[in-house]
């Protein structure tokens, strides 16, 4: 069973910055695929980004610029900088782990959600203006 546990959410006013950790058991295998993912009231999920098993990340187009994915395999941790926070990234966070292969599959509106068969349990990030 993959661990998944989130932290690091908070209020926050339009243009600073958060840190989300999430604490995982996924450094274990081989070949997976992480996410972040978020959830604001009334919306569908949206897929903030990805890493791969060697280090590969790419962004939705709403994020690109502003938020980075990283992660300490040694620490067994994903991450997530927010810089630049908007109003409009006030949701619910999430993280996410596939094992669908090497890499991270992605369509035109994000990462293959029907891959990712482990969540954490989220955390809040709210952006005031």
């Amino acid at each position: 069973q993959v661990q998944l546990v989130e932290s690091g959410g908070g209020s926050v006013q339009a243009g600073g910055s958060l840190r989300l950790s999430c604490a995982t058991s996924v450094y274990t295998y081989s070949n997976y695929c992480l996410a972040w993912f978020r959830q604001a009231p009334g919306k569908e999920r949206e897929g903030v980004g990805t890493i791969d098993s060697i280090g590969r990340t790419r962004y939705a187009d709403s994020v690109g610029g502003r938020f980075t994915i990283s992660q300490d395999n040694a620490e067994n941790t994903l991450y997530l900088q927010m810089n630049s926070l908007k109003p409009e990234d006030t949701a619910m966070y999430y993280c996410a782990a596939a094992f669908s292969g090497a890499y991270c599959r992605w369509t035109a509106r994000g990462p293959w959600a029907a891959d990712f068969a482990y969540w954490g349990q989220g955390t809040q990030v709210t952006v005031s203006s």
